[in-house]
């Protein structure tokens, strides 16, 4: 089938080179000529045949609310737009409603899978009505990991981004918890080796996951992350995990705590975070600070 991708950063421009991989044609536009495929929006919407599928990779916000905007002049009745950025789910239900008012579906997709995803497959958590989902499911299929997870119909409108939100406040407290395993391991005299303990507990032990593969990966680059400054920054979904659960009075005293974490970083050059940088950097290609 045919896609419209609107941005073609970390994820975006290997997204567009996974769906090609699978057989699809993708039309990309980004601000940054020299990644994209067209020069506008409305050229990108010209090159398409309906009913079209236009998929957004653009920061929540202003941009995504922007780009959903222009996208309302220029779509048909029919036509589907996905956000599959960070968006909250309560701007998907505005979203929805201004696109519905012209006939023009809308589907939320919450994206895992970071700069990993091109080779990996992309976790993917979707909301919307059966019929917008079925137009988009061979982009969803294409995208995902082999085998029989790793895509799901979360719900209705917002429920794709709600469950991201979710994951992403999990993955805040798992780093966490191994952020201060391994600041409590460095401190001891008695432990001479914190690289190979980590590295020991890949194979065999309950606490095995990607995460570990990837702190021991940033234990093998830099043993003792002297090189990184202890600060890690937040994306806002674990702010907003912390918010729903207020509002929904659903105690999530861990993940809290590792968000309020997050915040302590930017006083003091942590040690913990020292090591929640390095996993940001090593599952997403965020952006780390090293000491001057």
């Amino acid at each position: 089938m045919e896609l419209g991708l609107v941005g073609l950063g970390k994820m975006g421009g290997n997204m567009r080179e996974r769906i090609r991989r699978a057989g699809h044609t993708v039309i990309g536009y980004d601000r940054n000529p020299d990644v994209a495929d067209v020069h506008s929006l409305e050229e990108l919407v010209g090159k398409l045949k309906g009913p079209r599928v236009i998929w957004v990779m653009v920061p929540a916000g202003a941009a995504t609310q922007s780009t959903i905007d222009e996208l309302a002049d220029l779509l048909s009745p029919g036509d589907v737009v996905v956000d599959g950025g960070n968006s909250r789910w309560t701007d998907d239900e505005k979203h929805a409603v201004e696109l519905g008012i012209k006939d023009i579906g809308f589907v939320d997709c919450g994206v895992s899978g970071g700069v990993w995803g091109l080779e990996n497959g992309y976790a993917l958590m979707y909301g919307g009505t059966e019929d917008n989902v079925a137009k988009v499911q061979p982009i969803f299929d294409a995208l995902k990991p082999e085998g029989d997870f790793g895509s799901v119909h979360a719900g209705k409108v917002g429920a794709g981004h709600f469950a991201k939100m979710v994951h992403n406040g999990i993955e805040y407290a798992m780093m966490q918890a191994y952020a201060e395993g391994w600041e409590l391991l460095e401190k001891v005299d008695s432990v001479t080796d914190v690289r190979e303990v980590f590295r020991s507990w890949q194979e065999g032990t309950v606490i095995r996951s990607w995460l570990l593969d990837l702190a021991v990966n940033a234990l093998d680059d830099d043993e003792h992350l002297d090189k990184l400054r202890g600060f890690a920054a937040d994306s806002g979904e674990g702010r907003w995990t912390v918010e729903a659960a207020i509002d929904n009075a659903v105690p999530l005293p861990a993940i809290t705590a590792s968000l309020f974490a997050r915040f302590a970083s930017r006083q003091d050059d942590s040690p913990q975070m020292k090591m929640i940088a390095a996993l940001r950097n090593q599952f997403g290609g965020h952006a780390v600070e090293n000491k001057k």
